[in-house]
């Protein structure tokens, strides 16, 4: 799986429809019309996403690694 910044995923997120709710701190908080999920993604510059953090992300939006 290739590593993705908090920033490159925020913004393939907003290209899939869910919509930025509120920042707090260097959180990022994602929501979508119609889902209880939230989205919480940590944008700490380029600094790339942690292992675990990443696929489970991925699979909530969902977003396949050929899209990253």
């Amino acid at each position: 799986m290739k590593a993705v910044s908090g920033r490159r995923l925020a913004k393939l997120v907003e290209s899939k429809g869910w919509r930025l709710a509120r920042i707090n701190g260097s959180h990022h908080i994602f929501t979508l019309e119609g889902r209880i999920e939230r989205l919480l993604i940590p944008v700490h510059g380029q600094q790339t996403l942690k292992t675990g953090l990443q696929p489970s992300l991925m699979k909530l939006i969902p977003l396949s690694d050929d899209e990253l």
